[in-house]
């Protein structure tokens, strides 16, 4: 009898602990209730640290990431899901390899819900992957590449800031329209530049121009001399560069000391702010390109802007904006749904319509999760223009999401 008392008391302890355990008595995922997994949210910033896309994105996008932690924290106070908020950073270094290792280790290691940023098409076709194996979210804001939500689309994965459409459709038939009817297209070769080169030929012959050569340079380069050159040499009416970041500056100078630009326009397929600053406005000479957010645009732009360089004494580019904003949203998305777990957030996302200081008219379309917005056609200011430091564009006008961007393409199967 006190043997079957016995073994009943244990089985009542027993059977308490599992109680406690499902209601997060025992700490880890479920001491949250199950709303946060691992009691914490993570957010992963992978990019570029030290090479020729470190500028324009960075570590200075960490800090614009943990501007939308902090506003974020202000906004929902002791009402917020995700109390406790982390943000992880790592080197890609331009190597698809490597942020394939990086991007397993944040999901798995650091225990990241999310990783944001990944410059170079290349790499971020490696995170998306690792991003749909994992079932974790990733929100890419410095590559360009369609196949992002084109034939590698994913559920986890959603493209915010700008794609090689939407860069071409603004800036190639512009310059067509302008007298630019024959091209020579020079492009790094990889994902980022063999993507521009299709989206540009295509923009170009829309309107009414032809293509006539595509010269392939290796990624990264310092030297184009001889790229240059061969462009030249069909005399077209315009030299398209296809390159970004330290890249596009080789480019730039070399270009202008050729004594090609003299008789020949250059049309830029990506440009940031930072490579206006680095070389100063002189060297682009009113150059056009298609800009997907401009610090100086409006005073809503500015003050973020302010608040920014309080922090790294440097202007924002586009992609420091589309961090910060990317960030605020997913985390805008766990409180309303509640909790940090993937799919529901992802439901958050999915059609959701967003007026930031990013994004205008912005919507995250449920069919691609591309993220459309409008966007700006600019023009490099001359020396005489610029009133201030950095204040380096003029907005010449503004393309609307629906003419900025493509359809959903049929290729994206979620």
């Amino acid at each position: 009898m006190q043997r079957k008392k016995t073994l009943a008391l244990m089985a009542t302890a027993v059977s308490g602990s599992l109680v406690l355990a499902a209601c997060g008595g025992g700490g880890g995922p479920a001491s949250s209730g199950g709303k946060i997994s691992d009691g914490k949210v993570v957010l992963g910033l992978l990019n570029d640290q030290s090479g020729v896309y470190k500028d324009l994105s960075g570590p200075n996008s960490k800090v614009a990431i943990e501007m939308a932690v902090a506003d974020y924290k202000a906004k929902y106070g002791d009402k917020a899901v995700a109390k406790d908020i982390e943000v992880v950073q790592a080197d890609h270094q331009n190597k698809p390899d490597i942020a394939n290792t990086k991007a397993q280790e944040m999901y798995d290691r650091d225990k990241a819900d999310i990783i944001l940023d990944v410059p170079t098409s290349s790499a971020a076709l490696a995170v998306a992957t690792q991003a749909k194996a994992k079932k974790k979210l990733f929100i890419d804001i410095g590559a360009g590449t369609t196949a992002l939500t084109g034939a590698q689309c994913n559920k986890y994965t959603f493209h915010w800031a700008y794609d090689t459409y939407m860069l071409a459709s603004g800036n190639g038939a512009a310059t067509v329209e302008s007298g630019g009817k024959n091209w020579s297209i020079v492009y790094p070769d990889y994902a980022f530049g063999q993507d521009m080169t299709k989206s540009y030929s295509a923009a170009v012959e829309r309107a009414g121009g032809k293509v006539q050569q595509k010269i392939a340079t290796p990624f990264p380069n310092d030297n184009y001399a001889t790229f240059i050159t061969k462009a030249a040499a069909s005399k077209p009416d315009v030299i398209g560069i296809m390159a970004a970041g330290g890249d596009l500056v080789n480019f730039i100078k070399q270009f202008n000391q050729s004594g090609v630009a003299s008789t020949t326009k250059l049309a830029v397929g990506l440009m940031f702010i930072t490579d206006v600053h680095s070389l100063g406005v002189d060297q682009f000479k009113g150059t056009t390109f298609t800009d997907a957010w401009y610090w100086n645009f409006d005073a809503q732009n500015r003050a973020w802007a302010d608040k920014f360089m309080a922090k790294t004494k440097v202007r924002p580019s586009f992609a420091h904006a589309g961090n910060y904003s990317a960030a605020m949203n997913y985390l805008e998305a766990v409180q309303a749904a509640g909790t940090d777990k993937s799919d529901d957030v992802v439901k958050q996302l999915e059609g959701k319509k967003i007026n930031d200081m990013f994004l205008r008219n912005g919507e995250v379309r449920a069919a691609d999760h591309n993220v459309v917005h409008d966007v700006y056609q600019v023009k490099v200011k001359s020396k005489d223009q610029v009133k201030e430091e950095w204040d380096l564009e003029q907005v010449v006008k503004t393309i609307p999401a629906n003419e900025a961007y493509a359809p959903a393409s049929p290729d994206c199967k979620m």
